[in-house]
């Protein structure tokens, strides 16, 4: 054991003979406690916020997407779609076509997307999960729609005498003239709704699912158009890998994107608001640190009889700012480890017992990250050696020489 950490251990343990530098010494420590533990818990809580919220979205989007380069729509040919099924790496895939519509029910009417897809894509999403009630019907005219658009519209399920009325304008070229507007300008599909489902509010106003093939003909499409191709993985080969593999037998008509990828805007909006928070209770956890400053220069003060008996026999004024700077990175490291286990302890609490509440179901989610735990601890240490610098700085020879 080095001499400067010796004497540094023994003055953070033994109190002083002034009852007001125990109570400065006191109040930092408790400090940094509270600071430590307060950014280990909101960084705890703010990964469980992302993870509550990247749920809905997993359910539904899948681990590959394909989608065109340009335009809204795109040819797979039957030898595409022998070569996909035979890819390492994919363990199904499935296709879809969506665009927007006016949907009509009863004289109220509501815009969204209508998306048709395959007897696939339950098995490559996680769809079936997100049903709320209702199922995905028996006849190929049923469709399922989010709860938003549900109680907007009010359609009744298996409602087959008046059925819900999806229009969308035809595909066309050219300006109007007389003769075209005397002719039907959309075509309409009546569905019949025989299931809702319930994932966010963004989406749950935003899509009816029905059939492929009944979409294609409604937006007067052939059987090789298509506007996505999902695609779930098996974990054989490397995502990157799948990615590759998938786009060399699409060719250059496609873009394959990964989840993360699908939803860019929300994983940076998450992650903006992570480093937001982290840097403001960094901030607060900075401007408590300067009591650790003045409560080793207040100790430098105290102790400054001691430290010129021991600059007297032979202690040099780099080893005397050394005892001041160990003593004070002791004080910020412990009250770090002390403040991260009392967060652990709340965390940990949360997460068995589900205490704090957001509605009378539903626990507020947190999760137990070790990376929280690191970057706080770093934090830590990194502000209490600067702050440890500075107040150790303080000692001069003329200070213990005098």
């Amino acid at each position: 054991m080095s001499f400067p950490f010796y004497i540094a251990k023994r003055y953070l343990r033994s109190k002083s003979s002034q009852n007001a530098v125990n109570i400065i010494n006191f109040i930092t420590f408790l400090v940094i406690v509270i600071g430590s533990a307060a950014l280990f818990i909101v960084l705890s809580a703010f990964a469980g916020l992302k993870t509550f919220s990247l749920q809905f979205t997993n359910t539904f989007d899948p681990d590959l997407r394909a989608i065109p380069t340009t335009g809204k729509f795109f040819s797979i040919s039957s030898e595409n779609e022998k070569a996909l099924s035979e890819l390492e790496g994919v363990a199904n895939y499935s296709k879809e076509i969506e665009e927007r519509v006016y949907l009509t029910f009863r004289e109220k009417g509501d815009l969204a997307f209508i998306k048709g897809v395959d007897e696939n894509y339950r098995s490559v999403t996680g769809i079936d999960s997100t049903l709320y009630f209702g199922n995905w019907g028996v006849t190929e005219y049923n469709a399922v729609m989010g709860i938003g658009i549900y109680n907007s519209l009010g359609v009744p399920l298996n409602n087959y005498r008046t059925p819900m009325q999806v229009l969308a304008p035809k595909p066309g070229k050219g300006s109007f003239s007389p003769q075209s507007l005397n002719t039907k300008l959309y075509n309409d599909l009546s569905l019949v709704v025989s299931g809702v489902y319930a994932i966010e509010d963004n989406l749950d106003k935003k899509y009816v699912i029905t059939q492929l093939h009944l979409v294609q003909e409604l937006l007067e499409k052939d059987s090789t158009q298509v506007s996505g191709v999902n695609f779930k993985l098996n974990g054989s080969v490397s995502l990157e890998d799948t990615r590759a593999n998938i786009k060399n037998t699409l060719g250059e008509k496609t873009i394959v994107l990964t989840r993360r990828e699908l939803n860019g805007t929300l994983y940076k909006m998450l992650n903006t608001e992570n480093l937001a928070t982290y840097l403001i209770f960094t901030l607060v956890l900075i401007i408590a640190l300067f009591n650790v400053v003045g409560a080793i220069i207040m100790m430098i003060l105290d102790k400054q009889t001691n430290s010129k008996t021991l600059f007297a026999l032979g202690t040099t004024v780099k080893e005397l700012r050394k005892i001041y700077f160990v003593q004070g990175v002791l004080v910020t490291s412990l009250g770090g480890l002390i403040g991260v286990l009392i967060g652990s302890i709340l965390i940990g609490s949360q997460l068995a017992f589900e205490w704090l509440k957001i509605t009378p179901s539903l626990a507020y989610p947190v999760e137990y990250d070790f990376m929280n735990v690191l970057v706080v601890l770093a934090t830590i240490v990194i502000l209490g050696l600067i702050s440890s610098k500075i107040a150790s700085s303080r000692i001069t020879k003329k200070l213990v020489a005098q």
